[in-house]
């Protein structure tokens, strides 16, 4: 089975992400990354290789980052350990001072006891399919061994935060002054930095969800868990609640009456805005093919064209790179703005959306308006064979069927689910009522047609 997936290495922690793993992984990463015409003429030059590493507040974060350094140090590179930072943190990092890659030891969104290692190269992009199977070579491979001074060094990275929040507060077209902000950090990464970023921002803060013990991260707080920052928000009369996930690289948010703002909304709003105030390259928006049909609809109705990628921000980031567009993301709230980050980035994502309110005068709600939301119902058919999903001829006369049915006032998609024996059907229609029945319609003639024999 493939050592990574869709985003890096994940897995419990000393369960199969094991120190002896997260070391060999650094040596491997340092053998492929340390490679190449640029790395070769720094070495040339008498420079040494650089990594940024930082992490989230998981418990096993502690020593699964100490064995990333270690790994990398016994390769021959120099180590700046930021400690604890969002994962957007420690790509901008890379791509600010010019490192060679950096590490980010995270389980984004999972439970306390998961794990992850997500590897940035040069400039603090996700590295390519074709690199990341050439690292998974190299884990068998020789490494890298030099001795005395040609080993490498491992330093704490003391102006990293202030790097990041300059970085940030720099992008911003407007202040937050007279905003009140609920944040919710998901006791994650973004515990330290976002309160005290949106406070130089100008926004009056109230914080939940800040007060990481190792253990708690994503545990009934963040934007998996929406309602406490919705209550909160209802409680305090603030304007907006915005929420991390347990990295800082997502962000969704609730109105002043506590109701939800996903991922699709908040690209329609910034889109809408980058292109009135010009800086909407192409007057062009990548989203997924999982993004609402009221998406759509709002950005023809404002001249801006929706490109659609596969399900996963490193799909909607390769097309944003193809084609030099300046935002996409995920109805999940991961909203990638090229402008200013090379990934998705929570904290710069709730800037931005609260910088509009304060620049618009107008409430979340009132911005949200932009687009309407159509119901949209998903059902997982689980014990079936994906694989057949595009080539049974009655299951696509079926969705033919149901797609007439819609015509223009909603649409069906089916996916196959890329790690299990399941189909993922999506159906958005005017009303709930009628996405349903016809998602359970269609989910049944797929358990029917694709049943594994």
């Amino acid at each position: 089975m493939a050592l990574f997936g869709t985003d890096g290495v994940r897995g419990l922690a000393n369960g199969p992400l094991t120190a002896e793993l997260a070391l060999t992984l650094a040596q491997a990463t340092a053998v492929v990354l340390g490679q190449g015409r640029i790395a070769e003429a720094r070495k040339a030059a008498g420079k040494r290789l650089t990594a940024v590493v930082a992490r989230d507040p998981r418990v096993s974060g502690e020593f699964l980052s100490a064995a990333v350094a270690a790994g990398l140090a016994s390769s021959g590179v120099d180590v700046l350990d930021a400690g604890v930072l969002p994962t957007p943190a420690a790509a901008f990092l890379v791509s600010d001072i010019d490192a060679d890659f950096g590490v980010m030891v995270s389980a984004s969104h999972n439970p306390a006891p998961d794990n992850g290692i997500k590897i940035f190269a040069r400039g603090g992009v996700k590295l390519p399919d074709e690199v990341e199977r050439r690292i998974e070579e190299a884990l068998t491979g020789p490494k890298l061994q030099p001795t005395g001074a040609d080993v490498g060094r491992i330093r704490v990275f003391a102006d990293a935060e202030d790097r990041y929040v300059v970085h940030l507060l720099g992008s911003l077209p407007h202040t937050l002054d007279g905003l009140h902000v609920v944040l919710d950090c998901a006791h994650g990464a973004a515990s330290g930095v976002s309160p005290q970023t949106f406070r130089d921002a100008g926004a009056k803060v109230t914080v939940i969800g800040a007060d990481p013990d190792g253990l708690n991260i994503n545990d009934g707080v963040g934007s998996t868990h929406l309602d406490r920052v919705a209550a909160e928000v209802i409680r305090t009369g603030a304007d907006i609640g915005i929420a991390h996930d347990g990295d800082a690289d997502r962000c969704l948010a609730v109105d002043a009456d506590g109701r939800v703002i996903d991922g699709d909304q908040i690209m329609a709003i910034l889109a809408v805005a980058m292109k009135q105030r010009g800086r909407l390259p192409f007057s062009t928006l990548v989203a997924t093919v999982m993004s609402n049909l009221g998406l759509h609809r709002a950005m023809a109705e404002h001249g801006i064209t929706v490109e659609q990628t596969a399900v996963g921000d490193r799909y909607v980031l390769e097309r944003m790179n193809q084609g030099r567009f300046g935002l996409g993301g995920e109805q999940s709230g991961h909203v990638i703005m090229s402008r200013y980050a090379t990934t998705g980035d929570g904290l710069l994502t709730g800037l931005h959306l609260a910088a509009e309110m304060a620049r618009q005068g107008k409430t979340a709600a009132e911005l949200a308006a932009v687009m309407t939301v159509y119901p949209q119902v998903l059902v997982n058919v689980r014990g079936v064979d994906r694989d057949r999903v595009a080539s049974d001829t009655g299951l696509q006369d079926a969705v033919a069927a149901a797609t007439a049915r819609l015509g223009d006032s909603g649409r069906v998609l089916l996916r196959a689910s890329g790690t299990e024996p399941l189909v993922r059907v999506m159906v958005e229609a005017t009303t709930e009522a009628e996405a349903r029945a016809i998602a359970d319609e269609l989910a049944a003639v797929v358990a029917d047609r694709l049943a594994l024999s």
